[in-house]
């Protein structure tokens, strides 16, 4: 028995060493609710945390994770928080990746460096990206659609009073911040976003490829990179940044008739360094899935406006409500919609909120006896190789 139950754990908990310590009841490890699964309350070193995720693809394909702790290997090293929100395209094998590849990385670059920092945090995604061209090079000849797999990377570092972002593609890190003289909540979007509807990037991508008239299409009124794909940068889409796998036996829809010299998508990410303020409440860290739903200024009301606990899951309901309204229904029958079918509603949408409390305050010697919290959102860890569906048991029957 004890062997089966070590089993069950292994499929479907978080990793979540500080966590286990909970008390009787809690949602250490996450919980699952049909296609969604949450983390109410969770406690990093730098304050309290909450995660949720719903599933609207036939396989999930947003991955997400936080870690709070050492950010290094070595001893003493950076202590903080780690974030990350992976938004997968075309499957779910490059987020799957990142989730398991982006925190090793960051953390050996950290080790290297000795410190926390911007270049660290470019390091990593390099790392990632490379790692992930490893993968497509090793299974192209068995399995040629995985040069069209790809994943928006949004990372998020709180390190000694520092919040770096770091973006790749169009989710949104947005920040909460109060104004003393009215005590309202604003919100600031910290995250540079990489999609082609934003003239700024159609800019980019036409001064960094002259004399590629097609470098944007306008189709079916949304702007594409070659009338394929959104965004300009990302983890993956190998097919769009290599020309050896744009070609047979890729399927015929991802490939361009003329051959490119230079890579279309950039894995480059766009960094910024926050000094943070007293004023300083929380960040919100999303998919688009639901900024499609959400502004900034709501989402900043909906977590300043209610308890931490569950915050994050109350996100992922309202977006869910508002798409609701938009086809003209009720939540409860989209609530009802089964996983596939589901994304002609909404897309997956992952969700972490990190509140501000102990970014400056803390003492390295603080800092030695805060926990390690190491989870993911979704709560299940699968091989890279498994394309099985996301699924999990019915935990609790609770409503979200």
């Amino acid at each position: 028995m004890a062997a089966v139950m070590d089993y069950f754990r292994s499929c479907w908990g978080a990793r979540s060493r500080a966590g286990r310590r909970g008390k009787k009841g809690s949602d250490a490890a996450g919980r699952q609710d049909g296609l969604l699964w949450y983390k109410d309350a969770g406690q990093a070193v730098t304050g309290d945390f909450s995660m949720a995720v719903v599933q609207a693809n036939s396989l999930l394909e947003d991955q997400s994770q936080v870690e709070s702790g050492s950010l290094s290997m070595a001893d003493p090293g950076p202590q903080g928080t780690f974030v990350g929100v992976y938004d997968g395209h075309g499957g779910p094998e490059t987020s799957r990746f990142i989730n398991d590849n982006m925190f090793h990385h960051l953390r050996r670059f950290a080790t290297e460096h000795k410190c926390m920092s911007a270049d660290v945090i470019r390091k990593a995604f390099q790392a990632t990206e490379d790692g992930f061209l490893s993968v497509v090079s090793k299974e192209w000849s068995m399995k040629p659609q995985i040069a069209a797999v790809g994943s928006c990377c949004l990372v998020g570092v709180i390190c000694s009073g520092t919040l770096y972002i770091a973006n790749a593609g169009d989710s949104r890190a947005v920040l909460g911040r109060l104004v003393k003289a009215t005590g309202q909540v604003v919100a600031m979007q910290l995250s540079a976003e990489h999609n082609a509807c934003y003239e700024e990037v159609r800019q980019e991508l036409q001064s960094s490829h002259p004399h590629d008239p097609q470098i944007v299409v306008l189709k079916h009124n949304v702007w594409r990179v070659k009338g394929l794909i959104q965004i300009s940068r990302s983890i993956g889409d190998v097919y769009l940044k290599r020309p050896e796998y744009n070609r047979s036996p890729l399927h015929s829809k991802f490939r361009l008739r003329e051959t490119f010299k230079k890579p279309i998508l950039s894995s480059e990410p766009a960094i910024a360094v926050h000094q943070i303020q007293p004023s300083d409440q929380f960040v919100i860290f999303a998919s688009d899935g639901l900024w499609e739903h959400l502004s900034n200024q709501e989402a900043v009301d909906l977590v300043q406006s209610n308890p931490r606990i569950g915050i994050a899951r109350k996100l992922v309901k309202a977006a869910m409500q508002e798409a609701a309204k938009k086809r003209e229904m009720r939540y409860s029958d989209l609530k009802k919609i089964e996983r596939g079918v589901r994304r002609h509603f909404h897309d997956d949408i992952t969700v972490v909120v990190v509140f501000l409390d102990a970014t400056s305050a803390v003492s390295r010697a603080g800092w030695s006896k805060s926990p390690s919290v190491s989870v993911r959102g979704g709560g299940v860890s699968v091989p890279a190789n498994s394309l099985a569906p996301f699924s999990a048991p019915a935990m609790v029957s609770s409503t979200y």
